[in-house]
């Protein structure tokens, strides 16, 4: 397991016993289908895809304790990669993220009907029916870094429209995911830009900051209530203020690490604009890695910086 690089980030945030929810009603440890017997879309939240990212779970349970009952449909509520989440320690709070390899990069057909057999993909198998049964999808993170929260919403067109619906958080960010493999938010249907199926990834800020626990949940709710899923009014008294505007950022640019070696010329965290076409942003190896154009914005700067993974990707405003 990689290393975590100090940064000075209390953990604010306490693992919930996720143990309660283990039987659910599906057969599958940790997913839960609450039916509402009535006809509606089929709608997926997910948690703790990464186990070190704590407000998911946090949200779930939320959920499940406010008694969430489908008006329409069927909701769906899956801890994604449980075993991670429950080697959780706050005095190393980086090293749940996963158990073999990234849960996030495992969502092509090439990797779930291949041969692979880590602990993450076993689990993603487990999942696959479930997600591709899912007309919406919900898939709640958390960063690196104390930034602002944002919804990454994939390259197309639904994609950009669905996260404006939702109407929180501020930031929007289109992309078209990492070389390393295919996240569960671009699996599938939800990549297809002639399927009605949609998907979001909300990054709901530093992953163990207190106020993480509080986006994950608003956003489940404006989720749900977009979709028509539960009444206007449940649970209002959990929302947070809505923005009043949201800014969405085409990333042009995904750095992917080429080398052995990869160093950020500053302490960058992300949301910074660099404001000159030329200006210097780290090494990869001994290459510079230079802003294509003017007024670049620094996007989740990562400080797993290995060969093969996203070093930070570079966008532009777009509206």
């Amino acid at each position: 397991m990689e290393s975590w690089l100090e940064n000075n980030y209390p953990v604010e945030l306490k693992s919930i016993d996720i143990t309660p929810y283990k039987r659910g009603n599906t057969g599958t440890d940790y997913i839960t289908i609450i039916d509402s017997g009535k006809p509606g879309p089929n709608v997926m939240i997910s948690a703790i895809v990464h186990g070190n990212e704590l407000c998911g779970a946090i949200a779930l349970d939320f959920l499940f304790q406010n008694n969430i009952q489908p008006i329409c449909g069927k909701l769906t509520l899956a801890f994604a990669n449980y075993r991670a989440y429950q080697t959780f320690d706050p005095g190393s709070p980086m090293e749940s993220r996963f158990i073999d390899e990234d849960f996030n990069r495992a969502w092509s057909l090439s990797v779930l009907d291949g041969s692979r057999n880590t602990i993450e993909v076993k689990r993603a198998r487990e999942l696959k029916p479930f997600v591709e049964q899912s007309d919406f999808l919900l898939d709640i993170h958390s960063m690196q870094n104390k930034t602002p929260a944002l919804t990454i919403c994939g390259p197309l067109e639904k994609g950009q429209a669905f996260a404006k619906n939702i109407r929180t958080p501020r930031y929007i960010v289109s992309d078209e995911g990492h070389e390393t493999g295919t996240r569960m938010r671009d699996y599938e249907d939800f990549g297809d830009p002639k399927s009605e199926k949609n998907s979001l990834l909300i990054e709901c800020g530093q992953h163990w900051e207190k106020n993480s626990k509080n986006v994950a949940i608003d956003t489940s709710l404006r989720f749900l209530k977009f979709l028509k899923m539960v009444d206007q009014d449940f649970c209002n008294d959990a929302h947070l203020e809505l923005p009043k505007k949201q800014t969405l950022i085409e990333v042009t640019h995904p750095i992917t690490i080429k080398n052995n070696s990869f160093t950020f010329a500053q302490d960058f965290i992300g949301f910074e604009v660099i404001n000159k076409k030329g200006t210097l942003l780290g090494w990869d190896g001994q290459k510079e890695v230079l802003t294509p154009f003017d007024n670049c914005i620094l996007i989740m700067p990562s400080k797993r910086l290995y060969k093969g993974q996203t070093a930070v990707r570079l966008g532009k405003v777009i509206n």
